[in-house]
């Protein structure tokens, strides 16, 4: 990160996306401000006001300032010219030009997952969550989660992370070091003190309002290779980052609900027009993403009596006593059920214990 990275943000009418794009031109923010009149206006198509802006310096004296706050503050400064910069988010279009993290920098070039969902996380939607990144903590080394420390199901992701030895990351809408929602804050600090970070594209002379949090969204969606909704109601934020991350060519992935759950209709929305992958397990995901991980001992099997089974859940088990596994197209056939009805059920067994995913979509019962 040179001063001029910084520099370029405090550029009246500039602002993050057009410093990446002079950025891009140039091949670094010291170009932009060694350039001339004429290759700001006829090359980089900059209006006339802007490029007298760079020409006369404009952002230096903000940008020493800067340093100096974030020296203070012990906040990490990167820039996109800079390798610690996440390689995905890089691949962004919109992507801001300068990060600033408290915590772990390495964390942000790990093997990322964004997962995101309601804030009015279900009981089910929180076993879930824990579930998932359990078992992925389990399967992958140097796995981190992403999320934006919001209430519901990006603080539950944070804290499933924390719990199974995880790394995560925290993008927030907010000037570090401060925290919003302020409750989070002590999870914030968990979240440096175990090798995370925090992550805000905001720097200190930001005046707080409430786009922020759709432009945070976007660094959500393009840390990662890929995104899981958790749970989403029909419209909000989550299915909004979907979008965003579906755009930038990432994998995006949801988790089936109930058809009268509320907190479902959005990824069941997701998955019925295919915008999104359904996903059931942990090895979906790594299925999905095209991950190859270290074999691993196998987990042991959850002891389970069948007294809490549903009817098309003992019928899903009777299937598999005619074969060891079954995958995805013979269950159907077999059982009758709906695309809809199966994934459910298959999700519920899974979590109660009763079966268990294989890589290729296929099953065993336990």
């Amino acid at each position: 990160m040179t001063l001029e990275d910084l520099a370029l943000l405090f550029v009246r009418g500039i602002g993050s996306r057009g410093a990446a794009h002079l950025v891009d031109h140039f091949g670094s923010a010291e170009e932009v401000y060694a350039a001339s009149r004429a290759a700001l206006i006829d090359d980089a198509k900059l209006r006339p006001e802007l490029a007298e802006r760079i020409l006369a310096g404009e952002g230096m004296h903000e940008a020493r300032g800067e340093v100096e706050y974030c020296r203070k503050h012990d906040i990490r400064i990167i820039a996109t010219t800079d390798a610690e910069y996440p390689a995905p988010l890089r691949e962004a279009s919109d992507r801001p030009h300068v990060l600033f993290v408290r915590g772990n920098v390495e964390a942000l070039s790990m093997r990322t997952l964004s997962m995101v969902g309601t804030r009015e996380i279900s009981p089910s939607g929180l076993h879930v969550t824990d579930k998932l990144i359990g078992d992925l903590a389990a399967a992958v080394d140097d796995l981190c989660i992403v999320s934006g420390l919001a209430y519901g199901v990006d603080s539950a992701c944070h804290r499933a992370a924390l719990t199974h030895g995880a790394t995560t990351v925290a993008v927030v809408a907010s000037v570090l070091p401060e925290i919003t929602p302020t409750p989070h804050r002590a999870l914030a600090e968990d979240i440096i003190r175990s090798g995370g970070a925090i992550v805000s594209e905001l720097h200190s002379r930001t005046k707080q309002n409430g786009n922020l949090f759709i432009a945070r969204n976007r660094i959500i969606a393009g840390m990662s290779s890929g995104i899981v909704i958790v749970e989403s109601p029909a419209t909000g934020g989550s299915l909004a980052t979907a979008e965003m991350a579906d755009s930038y060519g990432r994998t995006v992935m949801a988790v089936p609900g109930r058809i009268t759950d509320g907190s479902s209709f959005g990824t069941n929305n997701l998955i019925r027009s295919g915008k999104a992958r359904l996903i059931l397990t942990a090895t979906d995901i790594i299925d999905d993403l095209g991950w190859h991980i270290t074999a691993h001992e196998p987990m042991p099997a959850v002891e389970s009596d069948d007294s809490d089974l549903n009817p098309n859940e003992r019928l899903i088990l009777s299937v598999f006593d005619s074969a060891a596994t079954l995958d995805h197209a013979a269950l159907l056939t077999a059982t009758g059920l709906s695309i809809g009805e199966l994934a459910m059920e298959m999700m519920e067994l899974e979590l109660k214990g009763h079966i268990r995913a294989l890589p290729g979509k296929r099953y065993e019962k336990i």
